[in-house]
């Protein structure tokens, strides 16, 4: 027989003689056709104040409270999620961040009451909810797949029959049209803009045009991922509000060249670097930990913009896209472009046989770039001097250059 209600069970508040009191949850459960009473203690007044914060937190366990088919019980969508945070939100900081603010700030809030089955007999007034919601069409695709992913959790778990996704008819409009066109530089744009951006920002810019880097991964960077004897840089970690974590999808770990002129850059910044305990390549003086990609983008990006004319839609990934058009105007091919773009998006017979290791034609059309980046600006223009060594350092810049150049043509 198919249980006609769902099981809440009842919310305490319960001292104890040594700490604080704690909210716990008693309902009951069976053992061997036997119902047998059981508590989970959700957690103390401390973290919970209110009865309504532990009633909210409750909500995943009176989802173990009702492992098995519930038949028609109202298990409602608020209750769905707080399991799904529970047992299965991303562990990646950033990923998690995400999700947690989709739930929080728009599902949650416009859903949270229903029950699966009520939401589940509606995707047309989903759709309606989609089309109103004034978000951009990418985010809101992000929404409803996330939506999908929990009616695919209530199904695992036994809360919803097996049949298909509701989640599957809801469309959304222009899901892959992006509202406003991504910025992309040209060469003299390009060149304005550095040259009105300060240090140590100035060389963080570098490295996200020469290498096509995420601001996570520019931010991430240490020392010990440059490798000057083979002239290669190892992507594996990001940086999100100063937690470190991988890199945002297992693609975008790899080995990427390293231009010659661009190490040569790379090691003049090392002379300046902050030393830091982790290596940290842009470490604040203040904190020891890496700059916020946010701040930094604030305070330096968005006017250094402003100042060359070229507006507010400058970013941090203005530099990513800038990278990708300008290895197309190099003719790179669309393969290669992937590769030093590191995307998991790629063509089906490139994952079969997988990434190609660092080939020539890799550093070929990197160099390209990062050549175009450098070629106006003499290595003193990236680290200021006092004009009566200014002479003297671009002596020894010149002399360091060449003998990087000698050892990238020893060793390959």
């Amino acid at each position: 027989m198919k249980r006609t209600r769902f099981q809440f069970g009842t919310l305490q508040q319960k001292k104890r003689k040594k700490g604080p009191a704690v909210w716990v949850l008693r309902y009951y459960r069976w053992e061997n056709t036997q119902r047998v009473y059981a508590s989970r203690i959700v957690g103390t007044v401390l973290e919970y104040p209110t009865r309504s914060l532990a009633e909210r937190a409750a909500g995943s366990m009176r989802m173990e409270a009702n492992p098995s088919d519930p038949g028609y019980a109202p298990v409602t969508v608020s209750g769905l999620i707080d399991r799904y945070i529970v047992d299965k939100l991303p562990e990646r900081y950033s990923t998690r961040a995400s999700y947690l603010s989709c739930l929080n700030i728009h599902v949650k809030p416009r859903w949270g009451e229903y029950a699966l089955e009520r939401l589940a007999k509606a995707p047309f007034e989903v759709e309606k909810w989609f089309d109103d919601l004034e978000l951009a069409s990418k985010t809101k695709g992000n929404i409803k797949a996330l939506m999908h992913r929990l009616y695919e959790c209530a199904m695992k778990w036994g809360l919803l029959p097996l049949e298909r996704n509701p989640m599957e008819l809801v469309e959304i409009k222009n899901r892959t049209k992006r509202r406003r066109k991504p910025r992309v530089l040209n060469y003299d744009e390009f060149w304005k803009l550095l040259g009105l951006i300060p240090q140590p920002y100035r060389t963080m810019v570098l490295v996200a045009q020469c290498l096509g880097l995420r601001v996570s991964e520019v931010m991430a960077l240490q020392w010990s991922d440059f490798n000057f004897n083979d002239f290669t840089v190892k992507v594996v970690r990001g940086i999100v509000h100063g937690r470190v974590d991988e890199v945002k999808t297992e693609y975008s770990e790899d080995d990427l060249p390293l231009d010659s002129d661009f190490a040569a850059v790379m090691l003049e910044w090392k002379l300046q670097c902050p030393v830091t305990t982790e290596g940290w390549v842009f470490p604040n003086p203040d904190t020891q930990r890496p700059y916020w990609q946010e701040s930094a983008c604030k305070d330096y990006i968005k006017p250094a913009g402003k100042a060359a004319g070229l507006g507010s839609n400058v970013g941090w990934h203005t530099f990513r896209h800038t990278y990708r058009s300008w290895l197309d105007a190099c003719d790179a091919p669309i393969s290669l472009q992937r590769e030093l773009m590191r995307h998991a998006s790629i063509q089906t017979t490139m994952d079969v046989y997988g990434r190609s290791s660092m080939t020539p034609a890799k550093r070929e059309f990197n160099s390209k770039v990062a050549k175009m980046a450098l070629k106006p600006l003499p290595v003193h223009f990236l680290l200021p001097l006092s004009p009566s060594l200014e002479f003297w350092y671009h002596v020894a810049s010149l002399f360091h250059m060449y003998m990087l150049s000698c050892l990238y043509y020893y060793y390959h």
